[in-house]
């Protein structure tokens, strides 16, 4: 009998590390137009090619091509172009805010902006969205007000949370946008949940649950795929595959040899996988997905292949554990210079204008951030009162709370 082989364990490496270029062939990106466009009651037997493949509408020449291409006039792609730009210009500006100490951290979503922007015009009022901390762009894209954004960033005495939550971690009901849970992955389950009940219900809204590549190795992850096939709840289940989970690469949480999206398949959901960078395959994905989700024929899960340009957050640095300047050669490019290409091939923008709103852009940021800081900053101490800490528990005081209160003094 022959000796048997010693085992040796696999431990997936990423393919670029500072000093040496990635290699991002593994992404497997085809061109643009060639993925077809099922029908939104396929089987999701029938997905599982789609899911391997990547769905794209906007090819080397700028131009939109292939059955994923919608048909969007020129006044919602600007406005989706100043949506995208305007977080940009947020993000940048709340960086320096965090640096002059004004509040705790922050987190961008420098080069995921098409994510949020374009998947938001395929949600309907009552819609209900659970994200994470990078998907500022569904506010941004619901005109929910910079002002109290940035009081809940610095917990001040106008924070709209009055400074139960971390920064980043917004809540607006009235704009679709369930509080930011800094645990990861409970999203889905809790987006799988609300579908559930608003189909129990025979309400007409769906839910869009998010979650990123890393997280989708938590085991809240399967348990929400597993109620969302059994019970066809009307969701769709967003995962933002940006390569890097803080320092760990994509291919940890089990991206290597196949994609996120055949998770879904497996899981008894039909599925896609579409190139995040790319605006109008957001969209129509999205659309494509809503459509499945109000027509009662059950859940969708969506891998949104984009690149996580900036650090985690601002307590990361990124260039210790990959290349510098790896965004500037990721094969998907930027989102926003993508769609001002397309503009300006159709006509429908010019440089001018372009640097034009960028700067009306960074004004209106800068005037929202003087508003804000006029109710206090990290620095300053001017928080919440402490009596907030006694309300929005009880309909009624408790008598043991109301004599805390008063020991307070306020």
């Amino acid at each position: 009998m022959s000796q048997s082989q010693p085992l040796s364990l696999h431990v997936p490496e990423p393919t670029g590390r500072p000093g040496c270029k990635t290699d991002f062939s593994y992404l497997g990106v085809n061109p643009a137009g060639v993925v077809p466009r099922p029908p939104v009651d396929v089987r999701y037997q029938d997905t599982a090619e789609i899911a391997s493949s990547l769905i794209r509408v906007l090819d080397d020449n700028d131009d939109a091509v292939g059955p994923w291409a919608p048909e969007l006039d020129k006044e919602t792609l600007l406005s989706g172009l100043r949506t995208m730009m305007k977080t940009r210009v947020f993000d940048a500006r709340m960086v320096i805010g965090q640096r002059q100490k004004k509040m705790s951290f922050y987190m961008t979503s420098l080069g995921e902006e098409a994510i949020g922007t374009a998947h938001a015009l395929a949600l309907k009022d009552g819609d209900m969205c659970f994200p994470t901390y990078r998907q500022q762009s569904l506010l941004m894209a619901r005109d929910y007000p910079m002002v109290d954004m940035i009081c809940q960033l610095l917990s001040n005495e106008r924070d709209p949370l009055k400074g139960r939550q971390l920064p980043v971690m917004y809540s607006s009901k009235k704009d679709g946008f369930f509080t930011i849970s800094g645990n990861l992955a409970t999203q889905i389950p809790q987006a799988v949940g609300w579908a559930m009940a608003s189909a129990i219900k025979g309400d007409t809204k769906i839910a869009s649950g998010w979650i990123g590549d890393g997280a989708t190795a938590e085991s809240d992850f399967h348990t929400g795929l597993t109620f969302a096939h059994v019970y066809r709840a009307p969701v769709i289940l967003n995962v933002v595959n940006n390569q890097w989970a803080i320092s760990s690469f994509q291919a940890i949480a089990g991206g290597e040899s196949v994609t996120f999206a055949a998770r879904g398949v497996g899981a008894g959901i039909a599925s896609l996988r579409v190139d995040g960078n790319d605006f109008l395959a957001v969209y129509a994905a999205s659309c494509w997905a809503a459509e499945r989700a109000r027509g009662n024929l059950g859940p969708t899960l969506i891998e949104w292949v984009t690149y996580r340009a900036g650090p985690h957050s601002t307590s990361d640095d990124p260039a210790r554990y990959r290349p510098a300047d790896e965004w500037t050669y990721f094969p998907l490019g930027d989102p926003i210079g993508r769609l001002r290409r397309h503009l300006t091939k159709k006509g429908w923008w010019s440089d001018a204008e372009h640097e034009a709103l960028q700067a009306a852009l960074e004004a209106e940021v800068l005037a929202a951030q003087k508003e804000a800081e006029q109710y206090g900053t990290l620095i300053d101490g001017r928080v919440p009162s402490a009596a907030s800490m006694f309300e929005d528990v009880y309909k009624e005081m408790p008598e043991h709370l109301r004599r805390q209160r008063q020991q307070l003094g306020v």
